[in-house]
Formats: structure tokens, sequence, C-alpha cells
């Protein structure tokens, strides 16, 4: 599935591991993956790339898979990565795309790339923690709930938290996928049962965690702190995509980044939960290439 593996040398002496999907001459989208998650995150069908003529760049957020970590990020501070892998792969100008915990890094570089960027997906992303009239937590299900108290109290008590969870990983994912999905409503469980989504879960969650559990600590205290950024600063046009029975990220903070955006696009899925976003990918990247 990895079709074109890049180290790129980053800022501050750091390395991201990049990847490239799809056809060379399709149209370039940026795909920032989700927490945990790793580069190697395409739809499990890659004939949805060749159909949509999509050209897929993806890489580790820094403490995932084979990128260095870096510790204290803002979620803002993902563009200037974004920046440094678009650069690496000579592409000019792209589109960029966030999925769940990537959603968020996707609007920071909508938000500070708008010369570079032509469009934004943001697909099951959570909103600011501290966005003005949103219940953050309202809906949310028990284990993202216990992700996030852990994440407010602090980065050592996220790690000791996190780091038996990698370690679960790291000895068999399969056993980590059943655990997960006890804590999923019945539309994700359904999903997570098939063998396509459960062996893309089981490759981009096993490469992610594979170095600890570095980059997922930084992301959720990155999500927990200020972005860096106001997403209604925001120019490019952005689409926010989301399932209405999503309780890893329940569907207010879609409606929130949709009224927070300027001229956003709302894309609600009845019936869908956070990991049938996933089965949307082809109308996404149809939506990107304008």
């Amino acid at each position: 599935m990895d079709e074109t593996s890049l180290p790129v040398p980053a800022p501050g002496g750091r390395m991201l591991t990049a990847a490239a999907f799809g056809p060379h001459d399709g149209n370039p989208v940026i795909s920032l993956h989700g927490t945990p998650g790793s580069r190697l995150h395409p739809p499990p069908d890659p004939a949805v790339l060749e159909r949509t003529g999509t050209r897929l760049i993806t890489f580790d957020r820094p403490g995932y898979g084979g990128s260095t970590r870096q510790p204290g990020r803002r979620v803002a501070d993902a563009a200037v990565d974004v920046a440094t892998v678009a650069d690496a792969f000579a592409i000019a100008r792209f589109a960029v795309t966030g999925y769940s915990g990537g959603g968020p890094h996707a609007l920071a570089a909508a938000a500070l790339l708008g010369d570079r960027v032509t469009r934004c997906a943001s697909i099951a992303s959570v909103a600011p923690m501290d966005a003005d009239g949103l219940d953050f937590f309202a809906g949310m299900s028990a284990g993202n709930l216990e992700e996030f108290d852990q994440a407010l109290a602090g980065g050592d008590t996220l790690e000791i938290a996190l780091d038996p969870v990698a370690g679960a990983v790291a000895e068999d994912i399969y056993a980590f996928l059943a655990a997960l999905r006890a804590d999923l409503p019945e539309v994700d469980a359904a999903l997570l049962d098939r063998p396509d989504v459960a062996r893309w879960f089981a490759t981009v969650t096993g490469e992610g965690l594979r170095p600890g559990p570095g980059g997922w600590v930084d992301d959720d205290l990155a999500f927990t702190a200020p972005w860096g950024f106001d997403v209604g600063s925001i120019s490019v046009p952005v689409g926010v995509w989301h399932g209405t029975l999503d309780t890893s990220v329940p569907v207010a903070h879609a409606g929130w980044l949709a009224q927070a955006i300027p001229g956003a696009q709302g894309h609600l899925v009845t019936g869908a939960g956070h990991l049938g976003m996933l089965d949307q990918l082809a109308e996404v990247y149809v939506w990107l290439a304008g």
C-alpha cells in the first residue's frame, strides 16, 4: 500500500516520514492522519484514489511512526510540517484534509498556508476545547472522556495511561481492536468487523505506535491547549464532513466548526458513526478537486 516513502528533514533537526499514493499526475492532496495513526492511512480501497484522480501525500506527525517527536507542539505547528512535506514533493499548491485528530491539523494548514492551500476537508474533526458555546464533552464516548481527562491532568498522567495501550498494540493489535470495539456505537462496531477496515486500522495504528505513545500524547495535549490560530481566519473553501451517530467526536463539534469557519460547507452523513467517514472519502476527494 505504501507506494513511495520519503524521509523529509524538518525544522529543528527533526525528521518526518512521508508517503505518496495514487496517480503521479493526480490532484495533490496532503492528508493528516487520526489520533493515533500514521502515514499509512489511505482508504481501505486504493482504487478510490485512481477513480477520483487523487495524488495523496501523507506523513507521520511528530512522534508517530518514523517521525521525530516534538514535545510541546501546538496544533498550529502542523502547518510548518505540511509546507515542508509539500516542498519535498515539489508541490506548490495543494488541498488538505484531516480525519478525526488530523482535522484540527488540516485546519491549521488552511489558516496559516492560505496562499498554498486550495481547499480543506475536515472529516470527523474535534473542535477547539475552548470553543465558545460548545459543550465539548456532551455525547462523547466513555473511552474518549477518560482520555481527555487524562490529558487535562498533564503529560505525565497521560503518558502513564497510554504507554500500556501502545504496548498492547505492539503485542497483539487485534486484541486492541477488540477492546476498542467495546467503546464504539453499534454502527462503528459493525464497520470494525469488516476485514478491510480491521486491516486498515491495524496497519495504521500499529505503525503509528511503533515507537511508543509519544505522538498520541502530544496530539492530545495539543487538543486540550489553545490551538495557536483562529478557525475564523480561514479564507479557503472548507468542507466539514461528520456522521450524525459519531460518539468518538460528537456531531456538535462539526456544527460549531461549520458556523465558525467563514463559508464552510457542512456535509452531515445521517446514520454514520466515526469510522463511517471512511466510506465518504471518494466524495471528499472529488470535492477537494474543486
